[in-house]
């Protein structure tokens, strides 16, 4: 484990929903499978707002890991929610082995949308503190 990292990291996003909304139209399912994974698109369904919160989420995510979208692909990012509708990370791939490697192991993240705009907030720590 890479003691030089912090016990915590964090990671926010903004989208506008109308972004996301012209993406869909222009680009359909080639857009949706390249950012989405299946669980995610059954949660989302046609929830345009839910789309774009779950790309902010994901681009969270990767600020909380300190890199870029080009270093980790969207779908190695997992935002799915649990049965009472919070939401969680699942990471999978190249996202994984970053966190991994900053011995990043507990993730929380809330969702919001409104007024046309979605936001999420990242938070990853490691299993212990450091002194």
């Amino acid at each position: 484990m890479n003691m030089s990292v912090p016990w915590l990291s964090v990671g926010v996003d903004l989208v506008e929903i109308d972004r996301v909304e012209k993406l869909l139209r222009r680009y359909g399912w080639r857009f949706t499978q390249r950012v989405y994974t299946s669980t995610e698109l059954q949660d989302c369904g046609s929830r345009v707002e839910s789309l774009a919160a779950r790309w902010a989420g994901k681009e969270a995510v990767v600020k909380a890991l300190g890199a870029g979208i080009g270093q980790v692909c969207f779908k190695d990012i997992e935002i799915t929610q649990l049965a009472a509708g919070k939401p969680q990370i699942r990471l999978l791939g190249t996202a994984l082995k970053m966190a991994q490697e900053m011995g990043l192991t507990s993730w929380a993240i809330s969702l919001s949308h409104d007024g046309g705009l979605a936001l999420a907030f990242v938070v990853a720590s490691r299993s212990t503190q450091l002194p």
